[in-house]
């Protein structure tokens, strides 16, 4: 037993939302959802956010156990689904091992040097990210203070350069699309591709098993229970001390204190992850989007994989100088990197608890880098077979990701139902829209397996 302790403030409560956006940066708002606007205008921003919408109560329901219970999610599912760890390792690992990001990062890079073959510096990227992740003294500390500068600073070079090439009409059309009014077309335009959509729309925020990752972050940055969890050790800095992790949280006395501190934090974290989470990443992917529809919509060569982005990079060095240009690429290189980097942490993450749910190996940091360098190895040989197309990769990865996101929507349900008292469970009206998301995801996917068979 121990006290649920006092409600940290605002400020100091920023770093996991942070996270989870950027795992979704590199797939959804830089790659599907402005490859969707080059393409089909601007008439589907309703699904970005609608999406990015849906991931937020997402999360929060994902938040609340851990909140109360100062545990991952996988460690309660597995109480009373004991296959649970062999479901969320294999559909993570074939969700997330395809290397289409990081590919995509390479692509884009080694068109700035003015090269073709790109899979020799993605092979590169994919070994540096390796050693980034094995070399901090806590992962999560580390990979939060990489987040945020590139965030902080990627972001705001992109308004500026939106601000100097949309204009107002470019603008309107924008928000006639969050009500579905395309170019010829409400919601959906003729001719889209909806595995396409449907993983553009899966990844408007982080998306699949990712989603569940931010019960781990909030656990390691001490939010509720989570104050009593350890941490997770990088590989070449793991001491005997720390090397066995405790899985399970603690139990706390059900006062009118520990549900007073609970509500405060509920009201904190919510407003914490409706700033980072849900506005700047819905205000990433517009940014993008609008972009992409300013500089690129209807040229042609916008159709193949993510040449769009690097038709984007010369037009902005045509219109406002060729250094722009070139540091937009180097940004969207950057930025995408950087989501490989967290995509290959929460993925490794993952598969590491849950092979210790299953093994009783509580070693998690050895688990973690086992995860870490077989992703690594895999994307390798996939590169040295020469499947490197950036967007088959992130498409296939997406649509895998949706299915698994109605798994996890239905798991955590049940979860906070059977483990949490009447007071910490969500209230009516959240159920409804999780139950509406479930639908949505679960009918979607089929519609989708359906029509590529």
């Amino acid at each position: 037993m121990k006290k649920f302790p006092k409600a940290l403030p605002i400020k100091k409560l920023f770093g996991p939302s942070f996270l989870i956006l950027a795992l979704g940066l590199g797939s959804g708002e830089i790659i599907l959802w402005p490859y969707l606007a080059s393409n089909y205008g601007l008439g589907i921003a309703w699904g970005a956010l609608l999406g990015i919408t849906f991931q937020y109560f997402i999360n929060m329901e994902i938040e609340r156990y851990a909140l109360v219970k100062g545990e991952s999610v996988f460690v309660g599912i597995n109480k009373f689904w004991k296959k649970a760890p062999i479901w969320f390792i294999g559909s993570t690992f074939l969700g997330f091992g395809l290397p289409g990001i990081i590919a995509a990062s390479a692509q884009v890079f080694a068109s700035i040097l003015g090269m073709d073959n790109f899979k020799w510096i993605a092979i590169i990227f994919l070994l540096i990210i390796g050693l980034i992740l094995s070399s901090g003294k806590t992962v999560y500390g580390m990979l939060e203070r990489i987040t945020k500068t590139i965030l902080l600073i990627g972001v705001p070079f992109i308004f500026i350069i939106v601000f100097f090439l949309a204009d107002a009409s470019d603008w309107t059309t924008l928000v006639q699309g969050f009500i579905g009014q395309g170019d010829g077309y409400l919601f959906i335009p003729e001719g889209i591709v909806l595995a396409t959509f449907l993983g553009a729309f899966a990844y408007a925020g982080a998306g699949g098993n990712l989603n569940l990752t931010q019960s781990i972050y909030i656990k390691e940055k001490g939010y509720g229970m989570g104050k009593y969890a350890q941490k997770l050790a990088g590989l070449f800095r793991s001491s005997k001390k720390i090397e066995k992790i405790r899985l399970e949280g603690y139990e706390f006395a059900e006062t009118k204190e520990s549900y007073n501190n609970f509500k405060t934090w509920w009201k904190r974290i919510s407003i914490e992850h409706l700033l980072v989470f849900w506005f700047m990443g819905a205000l990433s992917i517009c940014l993008l989007m609008i972009l992409s529809y300013t500089t690129v919509f209807g040229m042609s060569g916008v159709e193949q994989g993510i040449g769009f982005v690097i038709l984007e990079g010369s037009v902005i060095a045509t219109k406002l100088g060729p250094w722009v240009g070139i540091v937009f690429l180097f940004a969207v290189a950057i930025m995408l990197f950087q989501t490989q980097l967290g995509v290959m942490d929460s993925t490794s993450r993952i598969m590491a608890e849950n092979a210790s749910l299953k093994t009783g190996n509580h070693n998690l940091s050895k688990l973690y880098s086992i995860f870490v360098w077989s992703q690594i190895a895999f994307g390798i040989i996939l590169f040295l077979f020469n499947i490197t197309e950036p967007k088959t990769l992130i498409v296939i990865g997406a649509c895998i990701n949706a299915f698994a996101m109605a798994v996890h929507i239905g798991l955590v349900s049940i979860l906070n139902q059977k483990s949490l008292s009447k007071l910490y469970r969500a209230s009516w009206w959240r159920k409804v829209i999780i139950g509406i998301i479930f639908l949505f995801f679960s009918v979607f996917s089929l519609v989708v397996l359906y029509s590529q068979f």
